[in-house]
């Protein structure tokens, strides 16, 4: 009965904050050339979440990130937790890079199409990727973009295996790429559940690495090393 409550009450809170901020999001998003202030409103909706779900969050690290530099920012995945801690932990503006299926969500979807968020069609490929690559190059100065190179949430809260789109992309743009860590998420709300449980969530921010300094592959590996040191 409690696992049921606590997963009634995080949609409730979910439901209720789309339908609050969804208009507010949409026309700073509309009449914005930036999409800043649509960005702030999602960190009022992040903000609400973590705190009526008992989350403590955590950062260690924000000193290695320089201000106005535009970063691709990789970050392991583990809870539908993650982007809410992301979006207040790490100070700076950002986009995500979404799967497709998320734009059909009700008005949800909506303002994160209206917050300038790149959607991917992972069915697509190669051809995704260059839409990605587009998309990237048309972000405002100081922009960047976050991506989860798992793909996925883990289910266990240890690392799955990187795709290389997140590795592409700053290689092709020349951009450095920004490690990430998420602890504890996966404690407080593991996949395949909707109950969450309170307690602390950990964002570790790492030393960017060059993204044109390595073949791809050591590349990868790097950033992965860096990831998992803090897990």
């Amino acid at each position: 009965m409690l696992r049921l409550l606590k997963a009634a009450w995080i949609l409730f809170w979910a439901i209720l904050l789309t339908l609050i901020l969804f208009f507010p999001i949409v026309i700073a998003a509309l009449l914005g050339k930036r999409g800043d202030a649509a960005f702030h409103g999602t960190q009022i909706y992040a903000w609400i979440i973590l705190k009526v779900c008992g989350i403590r969050l955590k950062v260690r690290g924000r000193e290695n990130i320089e201000p106005g530099q535009r970063y691709v920012i990789l970050s392991n995945h583990a809870s539908y937790l993650d982007p809410p801690a992301l979006v207040l932990a790490l100070g700076l503006q950002y986009r995500w890079v979404i799967k497709k299926e998320l734009r059909k969500v009700p008005l949800f979807g909506l303002a994160l199409e209206a917050s300038r968020n790149l959607f991917i069609d992972r069915s697509k490929g190669s051809d995704a990727l260059e839409s990605i690559k587009r998309g990237v190059g048309q972000l405002p100065d100081g922009t960047g973009i976050l991506i989860f190179p798992e793909g996925t949430r883990s289910w266990d809260g240890k690392l799955l295996p990187f795709k290389k789109g997140g590795f592409v992309i700053a290689q092709d743009g020349e951009l450095p790429i920004l490690p990430v860590t998420i602890c504890g998420s996966h404690q407080r709300l593991p996949k395949g559940s909707a109950a969450f449980s309170s307690g602390d969530i950990e964002i570790v921010i790492h030393p960017p690495m060059a993204s044109g300094a390595l073949p791809l592959d050591d590349l990868m590996t790097d950033v992965r090393n860096s990831i998992a040191s803090s897990l």
